[in-house]
């Protein structure tokens, strides 16, 4: 990516020699003499990375990190300074500064300090495309890897059509949310979107769940209830972790979703309802079937659009998005600001394997987020595991 950096120094030579070097590694550098015409500049807008001489004419280099601490996204700021300063370089690394340089100043040491500021800076600008893109939308990233875009692709046609689909993929892998992704992209938008845990609620409460019942139905059955089969006429239902419902229930969703109407439990009236119906699993369907424990007719019958969602360690290259969504929703919900990623902890993050996907991811950047005291998360926030083991076996 390209950066513009701010040369603040008031020996003109130093300024010109350290703009010409990075000049020739492709940045735009603009250089300034003073405190003053740094501010302006700052104000502006126009610094993605600030070198900063400690020592100027009409202040210390310390001022301005003082002055710029509020900001949301305050540059990175390099300070530079002489030995007899090191003290106070010190000080602004405890005050936020990104690193510091001693003069003079070793090329190739500027060359990595400024790389390392230009990946800070390119993480900012991800994160805030993010935001940017994800603000009116369904809460999930798409990402770039091959898997995740197939998938999509298979969903946004299965939603123009209203099929019946049925998601697998490992626990976390966000089963629930591309439900939701087809329920936003498809004509029943504006309709209901029932979902429902058939793991947990127990087999012989389930029916009544799905169906309702008339008054009678049961000792405690005083009054009619609607089924959730009713609550989402028009609009999709959603059966998670379908692979728990009973036998029995397997028989009478069939013949409901072949028929697209139903009984309630105790009752003689044929209800109609339309749904498009999204059901999901964790567990292998075809074994469970093998074991006479899963219709082999429903799962067909779900299948239409059979999507399957690749854990988190084979799209590793989203990662980065999905971390930068996840900081998005916790801000406002635990009451933080917290805008940035240490490039090292990011690497981290992606290097790990992620056993429980993105419910593991997003539980990780919640802890990391609750220890931190800064406007970014670094290595020291993120879990133990996820620092002193990189790659899980």
């Amino acid at each position: 990516m390209t950066a513009t950096i701010l040369v603040v120094d008031d020996e003109e030579n130093a300024r010109l020699f350290i703009s010409d070097f990075l000049n020739q590694k492709g940045y735009e550098v603009k250089g300034v003499a003073n405190l003053k015409d740094a501010r302006t500049r700052v104000n502006e807008g126009v610094a993605d990375i600030i070198l900063l001489d400690v020592q100027l004419p009409d202040g210390f280099g310390t001022d301005l990190l003082r002055e710029t601490a509020s900001m949301p996204l305050r540059p990175p700021i390099i300070i530079i300074t002489a030995h007899a300063d090191i003290d106070m370089a010190v000080e602004a690394m405890k005050n936020g500064a990104h690193d510091f340089l001693q003069k003079p100043i070793e090329l190739e040491q500027l060359e990595r300090s400024v790389q390392r500021a230009t990946e800070l800076v390119a993480m900012r600008r991800e994160l805030n495309h993010l935001r940017q893109n994800q603000r009116g939308k369904v809460d999930f990233v798409i990402g770039q890897s091959p898997g995740m875009l197939s998938v999509v692709a298979q969903a946004e046609r299965a939603a123009t059509v209203s099929a019946s689909v049925l998601i697998t993929g490992e626990t976390g892998t966000g089963k629930d949310l591309l439900a939701r992704f087809i329920h936003q992209r498809g004509p029943r938008a504006n309709k209901p979107y029932v979902a429902i845990n058939c793991a947990a609620i127990q087999s012989t409460v389930l029916e009544s769940e799905l169906f309702g019942y008339e008054p009678g139905a049961y000792t405690s059955a005083e009054k009619r209830k609607e089924g959730l089969m009713e609550v989402a006429d028009g609009g999709i239902l959603f059966l998670d972790e379908i692979s728990t419902m009973g036998v029995d229930t397997q028989a009478k969703l069939l013949r409901a979703v072949e028929e697209q109407a139903f009984r309630r439990v105790g009752g003689t009236a044929l209800i109609k309802v339309d749904f498009q119906l999204i059901a999901a699993s964790n567990r292998d369907l075809p074994m469970l079937i093998k074991e006479g424990a899963f219709r082999e007719d429903l799962y067909y019958r779900l299948k239409v659009v059979d999507l399957h969602l690749p854990p988190l360690r084979e799209r590793k290259a989203d990662i980065p998005e999905l971390v930068g969504l996840i900081m998005h929703q916790l801000n406002p919900r635990m009451g933080l600001n917290i805008q940035d990623i240490d490039p090292h902890a990011m690497e981290k993050l992606v290097a790990y394997d992620w056993p429980g996907n993105i419910r593991q991811l997003a539980n990780a950047i919640e802890r990391a987020m609750l220890f931190c005291d800064e406007a970014s998360l670094g290595l020291q926030h993120l879990p133990p595991e996820i620092v002193t083991k990189p790659k899980m076996k």
